[in-house]
């Protein structure tokens, strides 16, 4: 199984259950992005460049944009945290909590950034 995979698959619910949503939006939006294990984490590559990578962190999921500062965020959805420079994440406690529009609109402003 892919590290990466074997990372999502292990955690405790409700975080696994998050994980995997996140997993499924991302690939829906993204089909081409490569699913790698990079620094213990699940990494989305997209052309060879960093897309996006998922964190389970005790109470939480972070969906992690790594040109986070790039993307445009009118209604302050990302957060920042952590003396993170460019690295933006939407955050997560509950599966219900996600917002796949809002998810797939951050993921294509990302591919936009990626492509250009």
């Amino acid at each position: 199984m892919n590290p990466a995979e074997n990372y999502i698959l292990s955690q405790p619910e409700p975080f696994k259950s998050i994980l995997l949503e996140l997993q499924v939006i991302i690939e829906h939006a993204a089909p081409e992005a490569e699913l790698l294990y990079k620094w213990h984490l699940p990494f989305y590559y997209l052309n060879g460049k960093m897309f996006c990578f998922l964190n389970f962190r005790k109470r939480f999921v972070d969906l992690s944009f790594v040109y986070g500062t790039d993307l445009d965020d009118p209604d302050n959805h990302l957060i920042a945290g952590e003396n993170r420079k460019r690295l933006r994440s939407l955050r997560y406690h509950k599966v219900e909590d996600i917002d796949a529009e809002l998810v797939i609109v951050f993921l294509k402003q990302l591919r936009a950034i990626l492509e250009s």
